[in-house]
């Protein structure tokens, strides 16, 4: 197996060989001595198998890049086996859309128009050596030249939008600095000329042959725009000739997110109900309440009034920690419920500093309102170091997490948060409501 290439002479095939060893070192050539000098090229099996293990990872980044941009809250992608990959997305309503974003390989060329030979001869058979003949999405032929300027893999960030003076769907478009170059070398020397914008997709279409469903790929390239080069320009520029906004958000949202390296097909999908995760949820929401009870109890025993003050503030940071993750639409999961969990003992350790803290201080003789005062303004600096340093491994995290580590993350951010506002803020607040304005002879605490 492999492809035979056969040559007139040995000096093409010398030649041939020698630019193949340059580009493509990969490949295993061997000579074919018969009628005509020849080459035979292959890529051997631990190439092959390379290869493939480097496209699948490839497509899981890939995806991962499309559900991140879907906004799925803690969406599992992992490989299965050597060939395979399972995408679990929670609480996706739309599944059929979801499929179609995470299978989609739409992507963009820019091509020059061929505008000094006749389109009409090139319908008619007669199509110069150096251009392809492609179709607007009216049908309309349009001949182009075959050297891209442009490809989508150049294109580093895609957002869309509306175009100021038409109101038409657009897609703002950077490219990286290979793809700047190229586009300003050409457009440097094409100011006036058309230049046109391919759009390509593949799409995976299912026949029957012989009364078997196949699937097999089709791939659909059409010209969606061609301008007239105003300007030079480089990294950034507009691209419109869009459908519709919907199509425009869909395009930049896969250019984006990057090429899929091999094609992706749907082998098998499952949709699970809410009650096959019931049961852990109702323990991740039980170990949640006794929890907090457990330390609502130890703080109003221990710390008596200052005790029931902290657990005031407790309680109001559990709302404000689901009032935040409802504002954001979060899907509250068992990563995420932990979270919850370690922020509640990290909310009332701040507390703890702060009443030992004051008990220092009335044992060293103070007044009780120069002890609360100390004890608040003493134990700030290691309240904020603590959680300081805790948010900052809550953003490593969130930046480099993926799926379930992500939700813990969120979570424990907004807590460390919520925490130092209520126990710091809201606890100060009522402890100078109780005991502020007046005589103490002794606090309770």
């Amino acid at each position: 197996q492999g492809v035979r290439v056969m040559f007139r002479s040995e000096a093409d095939r010398e030649q041939s060989r020698a630019l193949l060893d340059k580009e493509l070192p990969l490949l295993v050539l061997e000579d074919i001595d018969s009628e005509n000098p020849g080459l035979l090229a292959w890529l051997d099996e631990q190439e092959i198998r390379d290869i493939e293990k480097f496209a699948l990872q490839q497509n899981i980044l890939t995806l991962r890049n499309r559900v991140n941009e879907l906004g799925v809250a803690e969406p599992v992608i992992v490989q299965q086996g050597a060939q395979r990959i399972v995408v679990q997305l929670p609480g996706v309503q739309d599944t059929a859309e979801a499929k179609r974003i995470l299978g989609a390989t739409a992507t963009l060329e820019y091509r020059a128009v061929d505008f000094e030979h006749d389109v009409q001869n090139a319908v008619a058979g007669s199509v110069p050596a150096g251009s392809r003949l492609y179709k607007d999405r009216d049908g309309n032929p349009v001949l182009l030249k075959k050297a891209v300027i442009v490809t989508g893999d150049q294109i580093i960030n895609a957002s869309s939008g509306l175009d100021q003076e038409s109101g038409s769907p657009q897609v703002s478009v950077s490219l990286d600095a290979k793809g700047a170059r190229s586009m300003l070398k050409f457009t440097k020397k094409s100011v006036g000329k058309p230049m046109a914008v391919v759009y390509i997709e593949n799409k995976n279409e299912t026949i029957l042959v012989d009364g078997v469903p196949v699937t097999r790929n089709r791939k659909i390239e059409e010209v969606i725009s061609v301008a007239t080069i105003r300007g030079v320009f480089s990294k950034r520029f507009q691209t419109t000739g869009l459908d519709s906004p919907k199509e425009a958000h869909e395009l930049a949202l896969l250019l984006r997110s990057g090429a899929l390296a091999a094609p992706v097909n749907i082998v098998e999908e499952r949709t699970i109900g809410p009650s096959l995760g019931k049961d852990n949820i109702e323990q991740g929401f039980n170990s949640v309440i006794i929890g907090f009870l457990a330390v609502l109890v130890f703080m109003a025993l221990y710390y008596r009034v200052f005790g029931l003050v902290a657990d005031l503030a407790l309680s109001l940071n559990l709302v404000l920690i689901v009032a935040v993750l409802s504002m954001l639409q979060a899907t509250l999961t068992m990563p995420g419920i932990a979270g919850i969990v370690l922020t509640v003992g990290m909310a009332v350790d701040a507390n703890v500093l702060i009443f030992e803290r004051i008990r220092e201080e009335l044992r060293n003789g103070n007044s009780p309102q120069a002890s609360i005062q100390a004890g608040y303004e003493k134990a700030f600096s290691t309240i904020a170091d603590a959680n300081i340093t805790t948010l900052i491994a809550a953003v490593v995290l969130l930046s480099y997490g993926t799926g379930a580590i992500k939700g813990f993350a969120v979570t424990l951010a907004i807590g460390i948060v919520t925490s130092m506002f209520t126990a710091i803020l809201g606890t100060r607040a009522v402890i100078n409501l109780i005991y502020g304005g007046r005589r103490v002879a002794r606090l309770a605490i």
